[in-house]
């Protein structure tokens, strides 16, 4: 009888053990997967399906400004979305270099921790630099403001290169026309606080 009870409390004793060391594994492997998340998987997270219902991120740049934007895609090195203004629609552009701050509510934070779903093809935009998003506002001739850290620039983009863009400024709203023009801009993509369109 007394060595029942010694093989039981040597039992538990053993199962409190192994208990213990299941959940200091678990621990350790959940504090090592949230030490490859990225910004960017954080973002991609808070913008997957369903998450849009719940409103814009508050995106702040290193300029200054903070755009609520309700995040539509989440490329290589960009972000891009509708802003969430009254009035016009209107659409961002922000490199994540750009990014300062990101203030999503409370909901939007935890779906940004959440483990990404095993996806076996990752989405084309996934792969897609801020390069390629800007020449296509470039084909398509689309008029755009481009905040950079000293200043607002409106214009229509003229050609992307590697590492610059050449903006036709020209005035708000105003279609490009060579005589609205007021002159071209060599602007480095790495200056490029956000774009607005």
């Amino acid at each position: 009888m007394r060595w029942d009870r010694l093989f039981d409390d040597l039992e538990s004793q053993l199962e409190q053990e192994l208990g213990a060391e299941e959940v200091d594994l678990a621990v350790e492997e959940e504090r090592l997967r949230l030490g490859r998340l990225s910004l960017r998987d954080r973002l991609a997270a808070m913008a997957g399906p369903g998450e849009a219902a719940r409103g814009p991120l508050l995106v702040e740049t290193v300029a200054g400004a903070a755009l609520p934007v309700r995040v539509d895609a989440v490329g290589r090195d960009w972000i891009a979305g509708e802003l969430a203004v009254e009035g016009a629609r209107r659409s961002a552009v922000v490199p994540l270099a750009a990014v300062a701050a990101v203030r999503p509510g409370p909901e939007r934070l935890a779906a940004g921790l959440l483990p990404a779903p095993a996806v076996p093809v990752a989405s084309l935009s996934s792969r897609l630099g801020l390069v390629f998003v800007l020449r296509d506002l470039c084909r398509r001739r689309v008029v755009v403001t481009v905040e950079t850290v000293r200043g607002a620039r409106h214009g229509t983009i003229d050609r992307v290169a590697r590492d610059h863009l050449d903006l036709a400024e020209h005035d708000p709203g105003e279609p490009r026309r060579s005589d609205a023009v007021h002159g071209v801009r060599l602007l480095p993509l790495a200056a490029i606080d956000h774009l607005r369109y």
